[in-house]
């Protein structure tokens, strides 16, 4: 280490290297240089590491160097030289593995507060200091044998989405990690009844991704205080390139958290499951103290015509992806989190706030490393933004996002009514008028023929180029999940039975649409969160899986299991093309209202069946509808589910129970 004497040549030495070359103020933050390497941050090795800030306008800046993550003075303080391009950089000679490190900026004759940087890749606990680590020792055992499970395209994917907490701290969850990455490791595990929780669950029940909601280092999780069992969501942003602590077993070992993120990953891998990463880029936890603006202020985000942060996020403040280090930022980032850690995907909050080409960069990045890489993401914004409506990442601009998929809220809301409105009920309870809807979320969005755009409850057109650009879902983390919608808006009187009816028939709608199906963790066994509609930071007693419930409701957990296996086994209800769809589905006319019937033919896609009839009664009595006179065998009748058939049927008129899905094939 330098002692005293050593730090003081550094001094000198920055003052004559820099020609006293105070900083440029910039007119514009669009004329900041662009700095085109990627070894921000810190580049360690064992006889030196080099610490790299990019900043074009601040007056000065110098690392700290800690002992440890937290407390405690620092025992090295560095200048740092202003290089070209807006760098700053400072190199110490020696071993620094295991030591942390802050930078600090001095700003308009002010020195902020110190930052971990926002490149740093490893950190100490609750994040305040990055830590220097050799990456090679993060790796389990192994983990250069990793592979991703075989995906052949986008359409053969069923999302799963849980939050790292909720899949482990029941009780009755038999797992031990509660609450951890490990979590995701442990095999065996069960309920009150022996029944397969865990890792185990997700692959009985046959779903092929989960989706992890935010597990990058998150701020509102103290982790020094664990014990007090405090909950978040996780949507707000730290540290976006490290795992959050609070889900490791030791959030103060840097390497920890890194290591039990890899096994997490290593797991479900070799159970046969990709894993998706809820990113949260468009805004940070605060803004003027974020480790973006302690580094480089005002630059990472947007802002008003005052000069007041912009809040399209409304979180207080969003990132401007179209200036060129912010995109280069979040580029980086997401090829890190594949290469580094293996993720096989990335869910983009609100990606409505992003520019279309910074998205549609990332996508060819991503490309180049692996094309069966999934991106998909919120297709809105939470307000307005100066970013012009043209240039968002939206639903409405899908179109223009190859290989981007976005959320249907058409189908969502139509399946089960108005996310506003707790009361207002959809098509799975009976209520009229979004027949339109539910045919333009079975044709995955698409242009086709049959469809009334001007019926669609919230978009007017299609939006997506290819079915492989729509998200089916009836619910998520966010608002009432599906038990919980269903109960509050049902009509008068209902009974448990019709609520089960319900729930059935809102998942057939998205099993059996064309694009990408995703639920909600504990859907499946009829999870609860007592009426809580934003759950963000409630406790674990209303947001944990209870996997008891698995055998409370098992005929519901088979049928969603039915579903997802008929999906998995016949291609016809996964069609790749808008082409395809168009020529091999065709909808009946029903002729009556809250009924969607549609034929799928011509072995569709390579399906050994050679013609698939489907049909959806959203009315709360049975009705007798005009079929197609073949010889059928009924594979679903609203209850249960047998791809071997339950019973053939060759008449002209089919009855079809109250609240339910009939499905018939003909070999």
């Amino acid at each position: 280490m330098k002692n005293t004497i050593q730090i003081v040549l550094i001094f000198f030495i920055a003052i004559s290297m820099t020609s006293f070359d105070f900083p440029t103020h910039y007119k514009s933050f669009d004329n900041y240089p662009i700095y085109n390497n990627n070894d921000l941050e810190v580049t360690y090795t064992p006889s030196k590491t080099t610490f790299k800030i990019w900043s074009p306008d601040i007056d000065s800046a110098k690392v700290r160097i800690y002992k440890a993550g937290i407390d405690e003075d620092p025992i090295e303080t560095m200048l740092m030289i202003k290089m070209e391009d807006g760098i700053w950089e400072v190199s110490s000679d020696g071993d620094l593995k295991g030591l942390f490190y802050t930078f600090q900026v001095q700003f308009e004759n002010e020195w902020l507060r110190e930052s971990p940087g926002s490149y740093a890749k490893a950190v100490g606990v609750n994040g305040l200091r990055g830590a220097i680590v050799d990456m090679q020792e993060t790796n389990p055992e192994g983990w250069e044998n990793d592979q991703r499970p075989t995906q052949n395209t986008f359409n053969d994917i069923m999302l799963y989405e849980v939050h790292v907490r909720d899949f482990s701290m029941a009780a009755n969850s038999g797992m031990k990690n509660k609450g951890k990455f490990l979590a995701f490791t442990e095999k065996g595990t069960v309920n009150s009844f022996g029944q397969r929780t865990g890792i185990d669950h997700l692959k009985e029940l046959g779903i092929t991704h989960i989706h992890l909601l935010p597990s990058f280092d998150y701020a509102s999780i103290n982790e020094t205080k664990l014990k007090e069992n405090k909950y978040n969501w996780g949507y707000d942003p730290a540290n976006f390139n490290v795992p959050e602590g609070s889900y490791s077993t030791n959030p103060y070992d840097p390497i920890c958290r890194i290591k039990e993120f890899k096994q997490m990953v290593q797991s479900l891998h070799k159970n046969g499951i990709r894993i998706i990463m809820d990113v949260v880029y468009n805004h940070t936890f605060k803004c003027e103290i974020s480790n973006f603006n302690m580094i480089t202020p005002g630059y990472y985000y947007r802002h008003n015509a005052d000069g007041s942060f912009s809040n399209a996020s409304g979180c207080g403040n969003e990132t401007a992806s179209e200036r060129a280090m912010v995109r280069k930022y979040i580029i980086e980032s997401v090829k890190y989190w594949v290469t580094e850690y293996h993720v096989d995907g990335f869910r983009f909050d609100l990606m409505g706030i992003h520019d279309i080409e910074t998205m549609n960069l990332i996508r060819a990045a991503l490309n180049e490393i692996d094309p069966t890489i999934l991106i998909y993401g919120e297709g809105w914004t939470a307000g307005d933004s100066p970013l012009p409506y043209e240039q968002r990442a939206v639903k409405q601009n899908a179109n223009q996002m190859d290989g981007i998929a976005v959320f249907s809220d058409d189908l969502r809301d139509a399946l089960k009514g108005s996310w506003a409105n707790a009361k207002e009920p959809g098509f799975a309870c009976g209520k009229q008028g979004y027949d339109e809807t539910i045919k333009f979320g079975i044709i995955g969005a698409t242009k086709h023929d049959q469809i009334h755009y001007g019926l669609i409850n919230y978009s007017n057109a299609p939006f997506a180029n290819q079915p492989s650009q729509v998200i089916n879902y009836v619910s998520c983390h966010d608002d009432l999940c599906l038990t919980d919608k269903l109960s509050y808006s049902a009509p008068e009187g209902v009974t448990p039975q019709e609520l089960k009816k319900f729930n059935k028939l809102a998942q057939s709608v998205v099993f059996t649409a064309q694009g990408i199906p995703f639920i909600y963790a504990g859907e499946e066994i009829m999870r609860n969160k007592k009426g809580i509609h934003n759950s963000y930071q409630s406790p674990d007693s209303i947001n944990q899986i209870d996997w008891d419930l698995k055998k409370t409701n098992e005929s519901m957990y088979q049928y969603y299991k039915g579903l997802i296996s008929l999906r998995k086994n016949h291609p016809a209800f996964r069609m790749p093309t808008t082409k395809m769809i168009q020529d091999n589905l065709h909808f009946l006319d029903p002729r009556q209202a809250c009924v969607v019937a549609y034929t799928i033919d011509n072995n569709a896609n390579g399906d050994r069946w050679n013609r698939i009839l489907v049909i959806h009664n959203g009315n709360r009595y049975g009705i007798s509808l005009e079929i197609p006179q073949e010889n059928w065998w009924v594979i679903s009748n609203g209850e249960s589910i047998n791809q071997n058939g339950i019973f053939k049927f060759n008449k002209e008129y089919l009855t079809v129970p109250a609240s339910s899905t009939m499905i018939l094939c003909k070999p």
